[in-house]
Order: structure tokens, then C-alpha cells, then sequence
């Protein structure tokens, strides 16, 4: 059966944070849950997440007036800048000691999903979102919808009154909100009309263009007034349908894919009755007895992120090349800043498939120096899509050059099983096959481990 309180540490470890940290193996087995907790809901401040990069910015870009060769150029920044906002992004997640505030960061970043080339939007959104992420979820959902992000990739910008553009209301409710079912095609309408003028300057910054606003009445979810994208937003969180929809969501990434109603029913009343406090949602769920139930330990497929993070994490690395991760997060599926649509990634079984598995099986040994990366076309790519891009990753790839403290790993394993800090659900795992692969050192007997079917799992 294996230390219960070494299990249900590493169970909260990998839920509430991105894994066991190599300076956390020495006291994990007899470290207090209520003390653990203490430590993953501390915040941080002090620091945002951003690029060095210099921004240009030519005149009249915007109003497409820029020559062929400027255009070029900022394309080029905006793509360094977006790598490197992603590659500080990932950072955050492996050396923040704050670990729950960087994996809400991450769940939001999914949740709040956008997807444009404006690296200074990006940066600024990513920022909210980190500030707000385990505050209140008011608050969050405001400042998100006046970004510049948000309002860009959702078409904001074009509604106006007597042209609505619906893009923005209808994402809010159905992705953001309330969830299918809990409104109408009619609310849609009515909730574009008040978001009209909603919008931002050449700077970023929100503004409400009121000679754009619908200032006709409107009738939303049963209500009939004026309203503004404010207080359509107030109505919103009025309906005990957005409590449930967003723990819901939350149980579902942070507990078990398969949902428990009466327990999402309890914390949704609190959530609601709490005014959306983000940090009494997470307390209660990671405080409770049935987090730890046998059910919820070891049952999710640990997304691309998570699987790098952890590994970032408890193996200390220097990396040459660090803009080869982007590489890998595109092999993988889940490239920070680039989600498939408004929606988000999916998760679960989603992230396996034939190649994904084998090169998430790789990963440990290519990292380790003992294999190289292999990014030749599979067999099963689309003859125009698959190969191109797999060519087009190939030339952008350097050697990661990574070097990994082994001795730093070894001493924090020495006397230690390494399975029973690396594999979170570890009841039917034999060490034996690992073995029979390994010189039985320390080093290889965790990077063997890491290679392993139940390393995907946290």
C-alpha cells in the first residue's frame, strides 16, 4: 500500500502544483498536510511574467500602411517576444515556489483561452489572469473581458450599435460563464447589444466608445433595464448557473474528468454564497477527506505541461537552447499561448496517440543526452499538413543542450526509493522491469522510471 501520507502528498503536489520539487523529497513523508497547503497558496506578488524584447512599433502599422519589409521585421519581434513570454511562462511553473497560483494561472490560461500574435496583449493578459487567479473570480472574469486580448480575438472591437457582433457574448456564456443550456439564442443577441462599444485604443487600453453603445433596453436572462457590459456581466454572476458551471470545470481538471454531483453541488453553494472566492473554492477542495479518496489518486493523464514542468522540476536543469521547449510543446500538443481555439485544450485521453505517447516515453532519455530527438514524418501524417510541419520543426530545432545536475538528484534519492517519489499511483508497479533496463544507479534508474506508462499519470 505504500506511506499514506507520502501518497497524498504527492497527490496534492501534482493537483495543486506541477509535481514534487528535488528540494521537497527530504521531508515529503513526514510533512503535514495543513503545512503543505500553507506552503502551495502562497502568492507571488512581486514578479509578472513578460519579454525583454524591444517592442517596434512604425508608424501607422496598425492601419496597414507599414511597407512589406517593416511588416516582416515585426513579425519576427512578435514572434521572439511570444516565445519568450511562453518560455517565461514555463519558468514560472517549475521554480515559483507559488505553486497553486501558477497552476490556476494555467487552468485560467485554458479556461480564458485566446489566441493572437500581439505579444504586449499577451503579456498583459497573462498578467490578469495571474494576479486574479486565485482571488476572486468577479474580478478575474471582469478584467479579462476588457483586455485587449480577449476583446481582439473575440471580435469586440467590430461590435457596434445596430451591427452587433456576437463572437464575444456568446464565448461568454457558453465557455466563460453559464455553460450550454442556462440561456437562450435571444440572450445572445441582447448580451452582444450591451457589449457594444467595448473596445481599446492604439495602446491597449480598454475604453468604452459610447457613440458605439447600444443604449436601447435590453432584456437578458428574465431582466429588462439599460445595460451595460458591466452590469450584464453583474447579471451573469447572479445566476447560481455560473457558480456551478466554473466548480464544475475546476473538479473536473483539479479532482476527477469524471464529475461527483453532490460533492460539485456542496462546494458551487459555498462558491456562490462566497461571492466567488477563488482561494475558499481551493481550500475546501484540497482540505477535504474525498480529495484523497483511492478514486482520485493516479486517474489523469498529465497534460504536455505538466509532464515538462514535473520533470523541470525535479531534475535541476541548465538549457542551452530553451527555445527548443517551444519545439516540444508543438510535438506534444500544447504550445503556452497558441491553444486550438476559444475552447481551450482538451484534456484526458486527448493527449495520447501513437506518437505523442512515444515521444512522451522519450522525452527523459533525449533530455538525459541518451537518445536524440527524432522529428521525422510519421507514416499516418496528412501528406500536406503533417509532413510540412514536422520539416518546418525540424529546421527550427537545436540541440537542447541540456545539462542535469545528476549529483544534486542523487543525493536527495540517496536511501530513497525513487519510485515512491516519482510515481504518484504506485500500488501495482513493479520496479522489476525498470531494473532489468538499468545499471540499477540512481540516474538511470529515474530516468527509466520517467519512461514509464505510469509516470503519464498523476
Amino acid at each position: 500500500m505504500g506511506d499514506i501520507n507520502l501518497i497524498n502528498n504527492k497527490h496534492l503536489l501534482w493537483r495543486a502544483g506541477f509535481g514534487v520539487g528535488l528540494s521537497q523529497i527530504s521531508e515529503l513523508k513526514n510533512i503535514k498536510r495543513k503545512e503543505l497547503l500553507k506552503s502551495l497558496f502562497s502568492q507571488d506578488h512581486s514578479q509578472i511574467i513578460g519579454y525583454s524584447t524591444q517592442d517596434i512599433e512604425p508608424p501607422d502599422y496598425v492601419a496597414s500602411k507599414a511597407s512589406a519589409e517593416i511588416r516582416k521585421e515585426i513579425q519576427k519581434v512578435n514572434q521572439q517576444q511570444n516565445q519568450e513570454l511562453n518560455l517565461n511562462f514555463l519558468d514560472k511553473m517549475a521554480n515559483s515556489k507559488s505553486q497553486l497560483q501558477e497552476k490556476m494561472t494555467f487552468f485560467w490560461h485554458g479556461h480564458f483561452a485566446t489566441r493572437i500574435n500581439n505579444p504586449k496583449f499577451n503579456q498583459h493578459l497573462l498578467n490578469i489572469i495571474r494576479k486574479n487567479a486565485l482571488g476572486n473570480f468577479k474580478d478575474l472574469l471582469t478584467e479579462v473581458s476588457k483586455s485587449p486580448a480577449m476583446l481582439n480575438f473575440l471580435n469586440n472591437q467590430q461590435n457596434k450599435k445596430d451591427h452587433p457582433n456576437e463572437n464575444f457574448a456568446r464565448e461568454v456564456l457558453e465557455l466563460f460563464t453559464m455553460g450550454i443550456g442556462n440561456y437562450t439564442e435571444k440572450d445572445i443577441r441582447e448580451a452582444a447589444r450591451a457589449f457594444t462599444g467595448w473596445g481599446y485604443d492604439k495602446e491597449g487600453n480598454f475604453i468604452e466608445r459610447t457613440k458605439q453603445h447600444d443604449d436601447g433596453s435590453k432584456t437578458f436572462l428574465g431582466k429588462t433595464g439599460n445595460f451595460t457590459g458591466d452590469g450584464l456581466l453583474n447579471i451573469i454572476l447572479e445566476q447560481k448557473a455560473t457558480a456551478k458551471f466554473i466548480t464544475t470545470k475546476i473538479y473536473r481538471f483539479f479532482v476527477n474528468e469524471k464529475a461527483d454531483d453532490t460533492i460539485i453541488s456542496g462546494l458551487s453553494g459555498d462558491f456562490y454564497e462566497s461571492n466567488y472566492d477563488l482561494k475558499k473554492l481551493m481550500t475546501a477542495i484540497f482540505s477535504s477527506d474525498w480529495f484523497y479518496d483511492k478514486k482520485n489518486i493516479g486517474n489523469r493523464i498529465k497534460s504536455p505541461t505538466e509532464l515538462m514542468v514535473g520533470m523541470m522540476r525535479v531534475l535541476p536543469m541548465t538549457i542551452q537552447n530553451p527555445e527548443n521547449l517551444v519545439v516540444y510543446q508543438k510535438l506534444l500538443g500544447q504550445t503556452l499561448l497558441a491553444p486550438p481555439n476559444v475552447a481551450g485544450w482538451p484534456n484526458g485521453k486527448s493527449w495520447i496517440d501513437s506518437s505523442t505517447l512515444m515521444l512522451r516515453l522519450q522525452i527523459p532519455q533525449i533530455w538525459s543526452g541518451l537518445r536524440p530527438l527524432d522529428v521525422s514524418p510519421r507514416e499516418d501524417d496528412d501528406v500536406d499538413m503533417g509532413m510540412k510541419s514536422r520539416e518546418a520543426l525540424k529546421k527550427s530545432f537545436k540541440n537542447p543542450n541540456i545539462t542535469i545536475d545528476w549529483q544534486k538528484v542523487e543525493s536527495a534519492f540517496r536511501q530513497k526509493d525513487c519510485q515512491e517519489y516519482l510515481i504518484v499511483s504506485s500500488e501495482n508497479f513493479s520496479m522489476n522491469s525498470v531494473q532489468s533496463f538499468s545499471d540499477k544507479s540512481i540516474k538511470m534508474n529515474i530516468i527509466n522510471l520517467m519512461s514509464t506508462p505510469e509516470y503519464q499519470l498523476m
